[in-house]
């Protein structure tokens, strides 16, 4: 029997199989019947919602001749939005992001619906359809490639936004990728995408990117606060933060840069700029906000910084300070064990008295939320300077338990740092773990070696 290929054979053999006639069909349907009668005798185009009654008048599930509808109403049609816009909603609607695909891949040849793609996507991920909206962005920025326009800056944000994910090595490709276009992008977007790439290099401890890229934001900062607070200008997108939490935030990053380079001198300088800034000149609610927040994060990290420089007796002054502000605690912890480690200080009254703080869960400060990249690199930390402390006091089945749990944390986030240190740690005090943590151990090396030969490929050389 010869295949079906189009849908108006497809529909005739569906009433004729039926004994229905067009009057009937257009019943069910709620298509008309004159329109019915031309569509079968090709004389009309079928139109979106055309056919998705006809779909459902034949009993069939929704969507089902996207496909046949790309090859006879797009590919081998003269293009028409009025056809194609609300096709590709309708795909994004159910999902058929390879029917989407399809369907833009077919009309890049014609730029002028570039603005209107990139509309149709800024729509679908304003409503949350990020895959679909991600297939747009993609075939816009790909379509204007050679333009420099703000569009693609804009494209390739989304972009960067939509592709980040727990994988941390994926993120540095999307950070590396997208960092070239931020200069591009409009003022009013560029601030939160310092911000996002900030965190990112954060997240992965790449502090020498993180100094760079909190001077460029701290430069433009610090020109839009000083226009805004002449001019009163809306920012584009909308209602924002204050742009002092960009400027203060500037401050903090540079301040991680420095504490990592142990050199705790200029970090506490940084710490003075977003204390007690006095340039702010009569801020509004939200902004006293910002400010007791930063103050906060001040005291706790002039603490933090004295533990640091070996200064352990204010230690009990740190665990007052933060206990009595929730959202500090999480962070606060993992300092405490980086510095009981450094200095071997027997902490297990801290974190008996924390003891709910040592699991991973999303923080929040009053300001914003924490990434999640930023907390889950935070919480892997954790999780070995717990393992590591445990073994240094010889309680080794514990600690083992805690580098075995961090080791398959670095493993789901694909962390090369992190994977590395908890091995090293593991090799260390290998002759105390009991075989049962040996077993374990073995069988995440093979994961981490999996990850590793994907890395590497399949490379060979002749020469």
């Amino acid at each position: 029997m010869e295949k079906l290929t189009t849908i108006r054979e497809q529909l005739e053999e569906h009433l004729r199989k039926h004994g229905m006639t067009i009057n009937r069909f257009a019943d069910l349907s709620g298509v008309n019947s004159g329109t019915l009668s031309n569509i079968l005798n090709g004389n009309r185009p079928i139109s979106m919602q055309q056919l998705d009654r006809i779909t459902s008048g034949m009993g069939l599930p929704d969507g089902y001749f996207y496909d046949l509808y790309i090859d006879e109403c797009i590919f081998h049609a003269t293009p028409d939005w009025r056809r194609l816009g609300p096709f590709l909603l309708r795909c994004a609607e159910l999902d058929k992001l390879d029917c989407l695909d399809r369907a833009i891949r077919m009309t890049m040849d014609n730029v002028a619906y570039a603005p209107m793609l990139f509309d149709m996507a800024e729509t679908l991920f304003q409503e949350g359809k990020n895959e679909a909206a991600a297939i747009l962005y993609q075939c816009v920025a790909e379509s204007e490639k050679f333009q420099h326009s703000e569009r693609l800056a804009l494209c390739q944000y989304r972009l960067f936004m939509l592709s980040l994910s727990e994988d941390q090595e994926a993120n540095l490709q999307a950070a590396v990728s997208f960092e070239p276009y931020i200069d591009r992008l409009d003022e009013g977007y560029q601030l939160d995408a310092y911000v996002k790439l900030i965190n990112i290099n954060l997240s992965l401890n790449r502090l020498s990117k993180v100094k760079i890229l909190a001077e460029k934001m701290l430069q433009l900062a610090t020109v839009q606060y000083k226009y805004s607070r002449s001019s009163k200008i809306t920012n584009k997108q909308g209602k924002k933060k204050p742009i002092i939490s960009y400027i203060l935030y500037a401050y903090l990053s540079i301040e991680n840069f420095y504490s990592e380079e142990r050199d705790y001198e200029k970090a506490l300088h940084f710490v003075s700029l977003y204390d007690d800034p006095d340039w702010v000149v009569d801020p509004n609610e939200e902004e006293r906000v910002i400010l007791v927040q930063f103050k906060e994060w001040a005291v706790a990290n002039r603490y933090l910084y004295q533990l640091l420089a070996g200064h352990v007796d204010v230690l009990s002054e740190y665990v007052e300070y933060i206990a009595e502000r929730e959202s500090e605690i999480f962070t606060a912890v993992c300092n405490i064990m980086i510095v009981a480690n450094l200095y071997k200080l027997n902490v297990d009254h801290i974190l008996e008295r924390f003891k709910d703080y040592l699991v991973y869960k999303e923080q929040t400060y009053s300001v914003a939320k924490v990434s999640n990249q930023v907390t889950l690199s935070r919480f892997t930390r954790l999780l070995s300077e717990l393992g590591l402390y445990y073994l240094n006091l010889k309680r080794f089945e514990k600690g083992m338990e805690y580098i075995l749990e961090s080791l398959k944390y670095c493993i789901a986030i694909n962390s090369s740092n992190g994977m590395l240190r908890c091995m090293g740690i593991f090799e260390q005090f290998r002759q105390n773990a009991t075989d049962e943590a040996q077993q374990q151990y073995k069988k995440l090396v093979s994961e981490v070696q999996k990850i590793n030969d994907k890395k590497i490929g399949l490379s060979i050389s002749y020469l």
